[in-house]
């Protein structure tokens, strides 16, 4: 009888590991389901800022056309949304520099319009509830200000590549500065401007979505240098040369439109994903240091993931069956398309037959 309380222990620990198990798996229960599921594409991309000095974006036409073809939507995009930006901002304490490294300065915008970043996005989302099918100029250029007074320069771009070129130029409280800004951003080498707002544009989009997310930077803060070494260390080994260099290879190989897709289909392939985590994130996961910075570094990449896919699915519950365009960093696909493949009524599509 004395042993009865240590059997009764071990069956309970026993029993309490299997409630461990996967017992309910969101992927199972997708029926019924009213209407149709919410198609998402995520498009991994290389961050065009980096390709090389060679690269001419006009070569991008031919990944435009099937990205048009695909009617999406919604397209997203890695950028911070004006409400994020606004947080980081009046958080600096917590968060120093973030804000500052991916956040526009607001304050041109701000003293053309009257508005701070809280009232300009409440007056986006009123513009918009009453959005006339033929706006007129006047109407687009008020709608760009807005947008860059609530911190979204890529949506505002898509109201000034919406207007006629001769439309596109400083009036109705948009100065010459802010102008000048917009025109500049059409031919910045930035995914966000070059592909999305020109696709939004040719779609008859009024905007682009922010998906991005960095408030998770919060994990970083305060390590100093012995966590920079030991993040930089996981980066200095032949698996790392290896990619880097087959990146180069097909970077400097898009010289063509159709060299340009095979660059593309390139980073979306699952193999891509799979060089992503083996050569960064699972090295960070196994790193032995006395702090595991490593596990603190993958606790921010995920985190910040999930925060974005969390921001995908918000949007995507505003519009349900509809067709929704991620485009973003190609190490963030793997982890998007596992998070997002999570969702009762969502289906993720694969761009490769779109590069094929």
């Amino acid at each position: 009888m004395r042993q009865f309380p240590l059997l009764f222990l071990v069956c309970s620990v026993l029993m309490a590991g299997a409630a461990f198990a996967r017992t309910f798996d969101p992927r199972q229960h997708r029926a019924p389901l009213a209407g149709a599921p919410t198609s998402v594409m995520v498009l991994g991309v290389p961050h065009l800022s980096g390709l090389p000095e060679t690269f001419d974006p006009a070569n991008l036409a031919l990944l435009l056309d099937r990205l048009q073809g695909w009617r999406p939507d919604r397209i997203l995009i890695e950028g911070l949304s004006g409400q994020q930006c606004d947080m980081l901002q009046r958080h600096k304490a917590q968060l120093p520099d973030v804000a500052t490294t991916y956040c526009m300065d607001t304050g041109p915008a701000a003293a053309a319009s009257g508005l701070d970043v809280p009232a300009a996005l409440a007056a986006i989302d009123s513009r918009l509830a009453d959005w006339p099918a033929e706006p007129t100029p006047a109407q687009r250029r008020e709608l760009a200000l807005l947008f860059l007074a609530a911190g979204e320069p890529a949506p505002a771009l898509v109201q000034w590549l919406r207007l006629p070129p001769a439309e596109r130029r400083a009036a109705d409280r948009l100065t010459p500065e802010l102008a000048a800004f917009l025109d500049a951003t059409i031919t910045r080498r930035n995914e966000n401007y070059l592909i999305a707002a020109v696709l939004a544009s040719r779609l008859g989009h009024e905007r682009v979505w922010m998906m991005d997310d960095h408030s998770a930077d919060i994990v970083q803060q305060g390590l100093g240098e012995d966590f920079d070494k030991a993040i930089m260390s996981l980066w200095q080994n032949p698996a790392v040369d290896a990619r880097l260099a087959q990146e180069k290879a097909v970077q400097r190989g898009a010289v063509t439109p159709r060299a340009t897709l095979d660059m593309f289909h390139h980073y979306n392939e699952p193999a891509e994903a799979e060089r992503a985590f083996a050569t960064d994130f699972g090295a960070a996961m196994g790193q032995d240091t006395p702090q595991l910075h490593g596990r603190r570094y993958l606790g921010w990449w995920e985190t910040r993931n999930l925060r974005m896919a969390a921001n995908i699915r918000e949007v995507a519950a505003v519009v349900p069956g509809k067709r929704l365009l991620v485009i973003t960093g190609a190490s963030h696909k793997g982890y998007l398309d596992a998070y997002l493949d999570l969702m009762h009524d969502m289906k993720v599509e694969s761009p490769l037959p779109l590069l094929d």
